[in-house]
C-alpha cells in the first residue's frame, strides 16, 4: 500500500500546530526578538500574478498562525510577497498592522518600501531592522516599489555604492546603542555555493553601513554561516516550515531540515557573543524536532560549510548545533 504524503488535513488543528516543537523550544530559549521571511501573501485576493506559475496566499483568517508563535517581524521582500497582485500586498500589509507585527522591505510606494521597522527590547534597546531582494531570487523587476506603485524593495545591484547608500540610509534613522540587522533574500533555490558578490557585499554592509547581523534567505535548504569581524552573516536559514511535504526532487539537499537561529548580540557594540542552532525537521506539516540520524547529517554538511569562513560546528550536549 503506497503511503499518502499529501491531500486533505483529516481533522480540524488549532493555529499552533503548524510550529509543533518550536513553541518549547522558544520559551525555553526565551529569544527577545522572533523573526521571520514571510514568503507569501496574506490574502483572498482572486487576481493572481499571471507570469509567475506558482503563486502563494494565505487566508487572512489563519493569520493567527504567526501570531500563535509571538512573531515580532516579518521581512516582505521576497518573491511571493506580490504573487496576488497588489491588491494581495496591500491585504498583506494591513493584516500585519492590526495584528500589531513589525515589517519592512515591501509597502504602498518606495518610501514605505525602503523604510526599516524599529523593535524595542525592553531595558536593553532598539533593533534596527529593513529588507531587500534580488532579482536573483526570482524577484520580478516590475516588483519594484515605484514613487505611486506598491512593491517591494528591490536592490539593483550588489555594488559597494550600493553599500555605501544603504549606509547613509541607516544613518538617518539609526541612534547611539541601535543594534542593525538586514534581512535579504538572495539567490537562488538550491546549491551550498556562496556566490562572490553576496560575500563582498554582505562584508561590505558591515565595513561600510554599519550592520550588525545579516539575514539572508531564499535557498529552500541551509547555507553556511560565517563570523566577520565579530558580525553574524546568516547566508541562507531554509525553510523553517512549508507545505512541500510530498514533492520529489532535490531530496539530496534535504529541504525537510532546518534549523532555529539563536543569537546572542552584545547590545554595546552589536558583536556576536554566542550562535545556538537547534535541529528541527518538517513533518505532517509541522516543526519537529530532528532525530539522531538527521542531527548528524546537519552537523556533517553545516561542518563542512561554515570551514569555508572560519569554524566549523559541532553538536554540543543541549542537542544544538554551535560554532567551534
Amino acid at each position: 500500500m503506497r503511503k499518502r504524503s499529501a491531500g486533505p488535513i483529516p481533522h480540524p488543528v488549532d493555529f499552533s500546530y503548524i510550529w509543533g516543537d518550536a513553541l518549547p523550544e522558544l520559551d525555553r530559549m526565551a529569544p527577545d526578538l522572533r523573526i521571520i521571511n514571510l514568503e507569501t501573501s496574506v490574502t483572498n485576493s482572486e487576481d493572481f500574478w499571471r507570469e509567475k506559475g506558482i503563486n502563494y496566499r494565505m487566508s487572512p483568517e489563519n493569520f493567527p498562525c504567526i501570531s500563535a508563535a509571538g512573531i515580532d517581524y516579518c521581512s516582505l521582500s521576497n518573491n511571493h510577497v506580490l504573487d496576488w497582485g497588489y491588491q494581495g500586498l496591500e491585504d498583506t500589509l494591513a493584516v500585519l498592522r492590526r495584528a500589531g507585527v513589525g515589517f519592512s522591505g515591501a509597502g504602498c510606494n518606495t518610501e514605505e518600501a525602503r523604510s526599516p521597522a524599529i523593535l524595542t527590547v525592553a531595558g536593553k534597546g532598539r533593533v534596527v531592522i529593513n529588507s531587500f531582494g534580488t532579482e536573483s531570487s526570482g524577484i520580478p523587476l516590475r516588483w519594484a516599489a515605484g514613487k505611486d506603485r506598491p512593491g517591494v524593495n528591490l536592490l539593483q545591484d550588489l555594488t559597494l555604492d550600493t553599500a555605501r547608500q544603504i549606509g547613509n540610509d541607516i544613518s538617518s534613522y539609526k541612534k547611539q546603542g541601535d543594534i542593525v540587522a538586514l534581512s535579504i533574500h538572495w539567490g537562488g533555490n538550491w546549491g551550498y555555493p556562496i556566490p562572490d558578490n553576496h560575500i563582498r557585499f554582505a562584508h561590505n554592509l558591515i565595513d561600510y553601513a554599519g550592520v550588525d547581523l545579516i539575514h539572508g534567505h531564499s535557498s529552500h535548504h541551509f547555507k553556511s554561516v560565517e563570523i566577520y569581524r565579530n558580525k553574524l552573516i546568516l547566508y541562507g536559514c531554509g525553510d523553517f516550515l512549508n507545505d512541500y511535504e510530498g514533492i520529489s526532487g532535490y531530496e539530496l539537499f534535504r529541504g525537510d531540515l532546518g534549523l532555529m537561529y539563536f543569537a546572542e548580540i552584545d547590545p554595546r557594540t552589536g558583536n556576536l557573543i554566542s550562535l545556538q542552532m537547534t535541529p528541527t525537521r518538517i513533518r505532517n506539516m509541522r516543526v519537529n524536532r530532528a532525530g539522531p540520524e538527521d542531527i548528524k547529517w546537519m552537523e556533517e554538511v553545516l561542518d563542512r560549510e561554515c570551514k569555508k569562513f572560519g569554524p566549523g560546528v559541532i553538536l554540543n550536549e543541549n542537542g544544538m548545533l554551535v560554532l567551534k
